[in-house]
């Protein structure tokens, strides 16, 4: 990495403009981002769509908001304090609004590169203080199901139907559409490219890390449902988001999956987007056990899916079998699928391998930080173990589960995770419903 004061001399970022065009039922969004005497950046977006009745001006305002989350990506090489944005203008709810996704959502990666921006002043944005607030005539129909290849989504593809949408769609996430009954003219697929300037930063040391994704799954997820005529954005966010991987701060890998993120986008979305579509996970009341045990009901997507972070990386996507992510995806499943089935699933038998035992005590809380991932919480991962034990010959355990049973092990049968419900969530009664069924058929 470079050193800090070379870096911080780059303290000027610039939102330069975006420019819309269509072309063959596509509109494509070009992005310009520059840090001032250091590089240019220009990320696009392609999507589809099928409605013939939009506004122009809607149009504008949703690319712009885009724009405030593509920039983090960018802006993050350098973490300048000064972030001039010339497209567009902000009123004082607004830039506290992008200032918290930009604090919060980057808070593993401060943590990770050993930074400690101060809330009040580690950015300004600096810009006409004015809004403009949408009203348009709109009437969506159906849903539109945010597809990434993973347990969750799979389980709402099940439960519900609706249009697959899929950022850079990879052959994992469009198998997973095609189990749920899906074919390729009913999914919806984004193109999002990254700028090769970023890499080449990356590649000489400036500040890289984890950037809040999701959130910007919510803006664009917006603009392509406002594209396609769609009513409602599903996600498939659980309750076990909200928790944080730093013991005592709010510092969260999910931080843009969490019902704190959910909310406070459809506030924003309420007074600065039209308030037009509605953005909701149907998965926010359960936990990741209750997924998981929904999850064991759908053989059709067991050999297909895939979580793995590292593996994403190979062609095919794989499970790498060493990373936090496998070995938190398997001790979840392990309750309803092990042994065989998981190992089939995995190709190994990831409790059997002794060089996971320190990320194995990171997911069950006995070490100060949670694994960086998208995984569940202390008590489910804790709930999942004893559940899977309890249906083992306790005398012929493999390694990770007899050093638990050694160590760890107690009665956990009242925490009863199979019956939770998170009253924290914005379903109506025709999705609680929905959900509800789901766990009470299991």
């Amino acid at each position: 990495m470079l050193n800090q004061d070379e870096i911080k001399k780059y303290n000027t970022f610039r939102y330069q403009k975006y420019d819309l065009t269509f072309q063959d039922n596509t509109i494509k969004i070009v992005y310009t981002f520059s840090i001032d005497n250091l590089c240019e950046f220009k990320p696009s977006l392609e999507i589809p769509f099928s409605n013939n009745n939009l506004n122009e001006d809607y149009l504008h305002t949703l690319a712009f908001n885009i724009g405030m989350i593509e920039a983090i990506s960018y802006w993050k090489s350098t973490c300048a304090p000064n972030f001039i944005i010339e497209c567009g203008s902000l009123d004082s709810q607004q830039q506290a609004f992008f200032k918290k996704i930009f604090y919060y959502g980057l808070g593993e990666f401060f943590y990770v590169n050993h930074l400690h921006p101060s809330y009040s002043n580690f950015l300004q944005f600096i810009c006409p203080s004015t809004s403009s607030k949408p009203s348009i005539d709109y009437n969506g129909v159906g849903d539109m199901i945010a597809i990434g290849g993973g347990k969750d989504s799979c389980v709402t593809l099940s439960l519900i139907k609706g249009t697959p949408f899929i950022i850079n769609p990879k052959k994992v996430m469009l198998d997973c559409a095609y189990a749920a009954g899906y074919e390729d003219h009913d999914i919806i697929k984004i193109k999002r490219t990254i700028d090769h300037n970023l890499l080449d930063l990356n590649s000489k040391g400036y500040l890289n890390g984890h950037t809040p994704f999701s959130a910007m799954v919510a803006f664009v997820s917006y603009l392509t449902a406002y594209l396609n005529n769609k009513k409602n954005i599903v996600l498939s966010n659980e309750s076990s988001a909200n928790e944080a991987n730093v013991k005592g701060t709010k510092v969260n890998h999910q931080y843009s999956k969490s019902f704190e993120f959910e909310n406070d986008f459809n506030n924003y979305q309420k007074e600065y987007l039209g308030n037009i579509i509605n953005y909701f996970s149907l998965l926010r009341p359960l936990t990741e056990y209750q997924i998981g045990m929904l999850f064991s009901k759908y053989p059709q997507y067991h050999q297909i899916f895939k979580s793995c972070n590292v593996g994403s990386k190979s062609e095919p996507w794989c499970w790498c079998g060493k990373c936090a992510k496998c070995l938190f995806v398997f001790s979840l499943l392990s309750p309803f699928l092990y042994p065989k089935k998981l190992v089939t699933i995995f190709g190994q038998d990831l409790f059997n391998d002794q060089k996971l035992l320190p990320l194995f005590k990171e997911l069950l809380g006995y070490e100060n930080v949670k694994p960086f991932d998208c995984v569940g919480t202390f008590e489910e991962i804790n709930y999942a173990i004893y559940q899977t034990i309890n249906k083992l010959d306790k005398s012929n355990l493999p390694i990770l589960l007899k050093y638990y049973y050694e160590n760890y092990y107690h009665d956990l049968s009242n925490l009863a995770l199979e019956n939770y419900w998170n009253n924290e969530h914005n379903l109506d009664e025709k999705y609680i419903k929905l959900v509800r069924d789901a766990i009470n058929d299991r």
